[in-house]
């Protein structure tokens, strides 16, 4: 049986739960197709973060890589295209602030997701969950965790299916904020379908 390493984030800024974290948590040891799941939760520190997943890694030694991350605002489930090196936005958990630094000095500007973004688009809306490919992960951590990975597997000459998930808040985040927001069951349930197209 193959492995699928399954990442979410703890709670952040202004939002005091996050639904990758269940989502991580509730399919830790499913089988979704061919992949044994493992679920785990990240900090939320540019200093920390990377090298948590990384870490992770290197202990499974997954066959494939997708890392969760809560886009609140978003409608729909948007798997991303590319990684920047690049740190920055808002302060994570504990206090630091990038301001535009490279998450690797030498490193590449970019890296393409490994995932198939565009089958996963298509299985979700076949299913009836609005999905659609976003072109930036921003530069917070959801975009410096999919960074590490991509940059790991490159250094590694490794070709196993890697990229990261932006989701929508759920109902339990969004009833003071006014955003779009989905069940968490739903929210679950496309990250499954979204998985299912993982060879």
């Amino acid at each position: 049986m193959k492995k699928l390493l399954l990442t979410g984030f703890e709670a952040f800024l202004e939002f005091p739960i996050n639904p990758t974290t269940e989502i991580a948590n509730q399919l830790n040891g499913e089988l979704i197709g061919d992949y044994e799941i493992i679920g785990e939760v990240l900090s939320v520190d540019f200093h920390k973060s990377g090298n948590q997943l990384l870490e992770l890694i290197e202990k499974h030694q997954p066959n494939a890589v997708v890392s969760l991350g809560l886009a609140a605002g978003r409608n729909c489930i948007t798997p991303e295209r590319i990684a920047i090196n690049c740190n920055d936005g808002p302060v994570d958990n504990n206090g630091h602030k990038p301001n535009g630094e490279k998450i690797f000095v030498d490193g590449p500007d970019g890296y393409f997701s490994k995932l198939p973004i565009y089958q996963m688009v298509a299985k979700l809306e076949e299913a009836g969950y609005p999905a659609k490919i976003s072109n930036t992960a921003g530069a917070y951590l959801c975009n410096n965790v999919m960074y590490h990975g991509l940059h790991y597997l490159k250094q590694k000459g490794l070709e196993q299916p890697s990229g990261f998930i932006h989701i929508p808040a759920s109902h339990n985040l969004a009833v003071k904020k006014n955003m779009p927001s989905w069940s968490q069951q739903d929210l679950t349930e496309a990250v499954k379908v979204a998985i299912s197209c993982i060879q």
